[in-house]
């Protein structure tokens, strides 16, 4: 357990390096895209899929301030959807078919995969640079696949899956609470942590 803990400190701490900047450049790509109308779509399976659903959740909802809803959808949450085309065009189209009908020029593709390799999110983003989406990923050390065919590429240092999970919430932390400070003033931000302090 003890060891456990030490590599998950380990490897948050290494995520000040180089990956900072590209955080950065994520981050402002995402604050352009919701601040010009348009809107951000997540994508991941399993453990990947409760994060673009948990990142999606922050920014409609709230993170840190009392603000507008920021547009953003999860393309894991209908599960109608999800079973019609697995059925109908196979698992691997299950995320490239709803981004082909409900993606509009300037939104931001989100996709998240551990490995790199998930065909279902390679599929979407191929889509996604057929339609000129921005596309961002959210992968491991290596990227495989993946790396190549995104804009941006968030890759953590590890090939752990267990920590690259744990190393992917926090990563969708800051980047919420860098979109956030990026669309809301500073007054704003520290009123809302008040206010939810005094929520308990």
């Amino acid at each position: 357990m003890a060891e456990e803990i030490a590599q998950h400190i380990a490897l948050m701490g290494s995520l000040a390096g180089e990956e900072l900047s590209v955080m950065e450049k994520v981050a402002t790509r995402i604050a352009d895209t919701l601040n010009a109308g348009r809107k951000l779509i997540a994508l991941g399976n399993g453990g990947s899929a409760a994060d673009a659903e948990h990142f999606v959740a922050e920014l409609v909802g709230r993170f840190r301030a009392d603000r507008k809803p920021l547009a953003a959808i999860a393309l894991t949450s209908n599960t109608s959807s999800i079973t019609a085309i697995a059925n109908d065009y196979g698992f691997e189209n299950v995320f490239g078919r709803q981004l082909e009908g409900l993606a509009s020029p300037g939104d931001t593709v989100f996709a998240i995969s551990t490995s790199g390799n998930s065909l279902n999110v390679l599929r979407a983003l191929e889509s996604a640079r057929r339609l000129g989406l921005t596309s961002i990923g959210l992968t491991g050390r290596r990227g495989h696949r993946m790396r190549d065919i995104v804009d941006y590429c968030l890759c953590v240092p590890s090939d752990s899956t267990a920590r690259i999970q744990e190393a992917h919430i926090l990563i969708i932390h800051i980047l919420t609470a860098a979109i956030e400070s990026a669309l809301v003033s500073t007054r704003q931000l520290v009123s809302a942590d008040h206010t939810a302090t005094n929520r308990g």
